[in-house]
């Protein structure tokens, strides 16, 4: 499944909106720093889907806060 992603980083709380069917706003309390909003980013949507980490990853947009996740089910 690919989700479209907006970032929100150094945001007061963590939290996932849905806007529509695989359009999502993720919002994370951490800086856009050696990739530890990206990490928190995955977290948060781990705790969502509640699935595994290691099962969503970032196809692209690593430096955009305009992101298409993966998600892959094992």
């Amino acid at each position: 499944m690919k989700l479209f992603i907006t970032a929100k980083p150094n945001a007061k709380e963590t939290k996932v909106e849905k806007l529509s069917e695989g359009y999502f706003t993720v919002s994370v309390k951490e800086p856009p720093v050696e990739g530890k909003a990206n990490a928190a980013i995955v977290k948060a949507l781990a705790d969502y889907f509640k699935t595994s980490q290691s099962n969503i990853r970032i196809v692209s947009g690593f430096t955009s806060r305009q992101k298409i996740i993966e998600i892959v089910e094992k």
